[in-house]
C-alpha cells in the first residue's frame, strides 16, 4: 500500500495525550498517467525548477530550497495534505504529556545520514536548535526557541520540553528537516547538502542543475524506484513550457496557469493540482508609509481589488477568493468573515474622500520573471486606477525581493504568495513574515494581535473546540488591522508526462520523488 508523501512505511503509531497519533494510513496524492502494472525500477527522471537554492535561506522555504529538502532530507513526522493530523516518518510514535509541556518521541534505530552516520536523539536536538537560530532566517524559529530542554541520553528517543504549550508542535515536526551536524557549514556555503532522504545530492552547477543519485542505504525497503533525479533550473515560464513539451524534463511545478490548464489537456501529459499545499494570494502594505498609514486607505484597497478575476485569469479558477488567509480545510476557516470586503468601488471612493487630499504614487513590488505575481499586480493596478489610486509597479529580482520580505523594506505596497494557513492556524501569526505578531513584513503592531495570536499558539491541543474560538480572535485582529489584503486561495499545479507516476508532495510543496517511477 503505498501512502501519501515519502511512502511512509504502515506503522502503528500508539500513545495518550492531547495530540497522540493515529495509526490509520492515508492514500497517496501521486501525479503522472494512470499506472499499469508493478512499478519499474530504474532511470532517470528530470524535472525542470526556476530557481536555485540559496543557502543562506535554505530553512525559510523559499527557491530551490523546497526541491533539495524533498529529495535530500526527512523529517521526524508528516502531516497527509489533507489534515494536520501527525503520520511517523523517522519518529515511529510519540506522546503529548496532558499539560502540553513535554512530548517525547520513539525514533527509528535504522537510519543514517548518507555519510554513513547513524542518525540518533542528537540529531533531532541540533536540527531543532540550528532551525531557531536567527542567522537561519526560518519561518518557525519562534516555534523552535520555545523548546527549552532536549532529553538525549536515548539515541532513539529523545523528549522535548516547552517553554509553555506549543498547539503547533507538529508543524515543526512535519518541516523541520534532519540536519547533519558535521557538514552544516558546508550546507551555508552551498557546496554539501547531507540528510537521510532518499537521494543524495551528487552535483550542483549554481542556476544551472542539480543532480541526485538513489541512497542505496535509505531506511525504507525498496525505495526509492528511481535511480537518478536531475533538475534543470530554467528560470522562464515559456521555455519551461517548452522544455517539458519537447521532452527534456518530465515534471514541472511552476509553469503558469495557464499553460498549466493546457498542458493537463493535451496527449501524453498530465496536469494535478497539490491539493493540501494551498498558496495565498496577497497584497501586502507597509503601515509606516504615510498614506497607508491610514486603516481606511486599507479598506479602500480592500473593496477595490477584483478578487474574482484575479482568480478566474491569472489562476484559471484553480482556487477562491479570500478575505482571510485559511484554506476551507483550516479549522479557522469562516465563510462569513470571508465576506467581510467584496469588490465595492462606490464604498472604497467613499472612504478615500473621508481621508481626504491627493493620494500619493504607491510603489507595488513584486518578483520579476513570475508570470503569476505580473499578472496580479497589473490588475491591482487597474483596480486602483478606478478609484483614482496610480501605482507603479516595481519587478524585482526574486531573491531581492525574499530578502525585502525578511527585512521589511517594502516602502508601499506588494504582491506575493504566502503559505503556512494550511497548517495549524497559530502558525501562522506567531511564524511567516508577513503575519508575525511581534514583527511582520508590513510593520505593523498592535497589542491586541499580539495577545490573540499568543493565546491561539498557547493551547496543548491546536484542533481542539478551545483553539478554534481563539482562531476567531485572530481573524477579527486580521480583518480590523488589515495590513494584509488577502485575495485568495490557489493551488500551484504539477505538470508531468504521463509516464511519470508516484511523484508526491508535502503541504510546504516540498516534491517528493521516493514513490516515483517512469513506465
Amino acid at each position: 500500500m503505498f501512502l501519501r508523501g515519502a511512502g511512509l512505511t504502515a506503522l502503528a503509531v500508539f500513545g495518550t495525550g492531547v495530540l497522540a497519533a493515529c495509526s490509520s494510513a492515508v492514500g497517496e496524492q501521486s501525479s503522472g498517467g494512470a499506472a499499469t502494472g508493478e512499478p519499474v525500477r530504474g532511470g532517470t527522471l528530470k524535472a525542470g525548477i526556476q530557481s536555485d537554492v540559496i543557502p543562506a535561506s535554505f530553512l525559510t522555504n523559499t527557491s530551490g530550497a523546497v526541491f533539495i529538502i524533498g529529495l535530500t532530507y526527512d523529517s521526524l513526522i508528516r502531516y497527509p495534505d489533507d489534515k494536520v493530523e501527525p503520520q511517523p516518518l523517522l519518529a515511529k510514535s510519540w506522546q503529548l504529556a496532558a499539560d502540553g509541556l513535554s512530548l517525547s518521541l520513539d525514533l527509528r534505530d535504522d537510519v543514517k545520514f548518507h555519510s554513513g552516520r547513524p542518525f540518533t536523539s542528537k540529531d533531532v536536538e541540533f536540527s531543532i536548535r540550528t532551525y531557531a537560530d536567527p542567522k537561519w532566517t526560518a519561518q518557525l524559529k519562534g516555534t523552535a526557541a520555545a523548546v527549552t530542554e532536549f532529553d538525549t541520553s536515548d539515541p532513539h528517543r529523545i523528549v522535548l520540553k516547552f517553554a509553555h504549550p506549543l498547539g503547533n508542535i507538529f508543524d515543526l515536526l512535519d518541516t523541520v528537516p534532519i540536519l547533519d551536524s558535521e557538514s552544516i557549514d558546508q550546507l551555508a556555503a552551498g557546496t554539501a547538502f547531507i540528510g537521510t532522504g532518499p537521494f543524495k545530492l551528487t552535483d550542483r552547477k549554481p542556476n544551472s542543475s542539480i543532480t541526485f543519485e538513489r541512497n542505496e542505504n535509505y531506511w525504507q525497503p525498496d525505495r526509492p524506484y528511481l535511480d537518478r533525479v536531475e533538475l534543470a533550473i530554467i528560470p522562464d515560464s515559456q521555455a519551461l513550457l517548452t522544455a517539458l513539451k519537447s521532452g527534456q524534463i518530465q515534471v514541472a511545478t511552476e509553469l503558469n496557469y495557464r499553460d498549466a490548464e493546457t498542458i493537463g489537456k493535451t496527449d501524453g501529459f498530465a496536469a494535478e493540482p497539490l491539493e493540501g499545499a494551498e498558496l495565498q494570494i496577497y497584497v501586502g502594505t507597509n503601515v509606516e508609509n504615510p498614506f497607508l498609514a491610514d486603516p481606511r486607505v486599507r479598506r479602500a484597497i480592500a473593496y477595490a481589488l477584483d478578487r474574482d478575476r484575479i482568480i478566474a485569469e491569472v489562476f484559471r479558477g484553480s482556487g477562491y477568493t479570500t478575505n482571510l488567509p485559511w484554506p476551507k480545510s483550516s479549522p479557522a476557516y469562516d465563510e462569513k468573515r470571508n465576506t467581510t470586503f467584496t469588490r465595492d468601488i462606490a464604498k472604497s471612493k467613499e472612504l478615500l474622500a473621508q481621508v481626504g487630499g491627493t493620494p500619493p504614487v504607491l510603489p507595488l513590488t513584486y518578483g520579476a520573471g513570475n508570470a503569476f505575481y505580473e499578472a496580479t499586480a497589473q490588475i491591482v493596478q487597474s483596480n486602483l486606477a478606478e478609484i483614482g489610486i496610480t501605482v507603479e509597479l516595481q519587478p524585482i529580482e526574486q531573491a531581492t525581493f525574499v530578502k525585502q520580505l525578511i527585512a521589511a523594506q517594502f516602502p508601499g505596497l506588494w504582491v506575493t504568495f504566502h503559505s503556512w494557513a494550511q497548517y495549524v492556524p497559530s502558525t501562522l501569526t506567531v511564524s511567516a513574515y508577513p503575519f508575525n505578531a511581534r514583527k511582520n513584513a508590513s510593520r505593523y503592531q498592535s497589542p491586541a494581535y499580539i495577545t490573540a495570536a499568543d493565546a491561539a499558539w498557547q493551547v496543548a491541543d491546536g484542533t481542539s473546540a478551545e483553539a478554534v474560538q481563539r482562531y476567531g480572535a485572530v481573524s477579527d485582529q486580521l480583518l480590523e488591522g488589515l495590513f494584509l489584503i488577502e485575495i485568495g486561495v490557489v493551488l500551484r499545479q504539477l505538470t508531468t508526462a504521463e509516464k511519470v507516476h508516484g511523484v508526491g508532495w508535502t503541504k510546504r510543496s516540498e516534491i517528493l520523488y521516493t514513490d516515483a517511477y517512469l513506465s
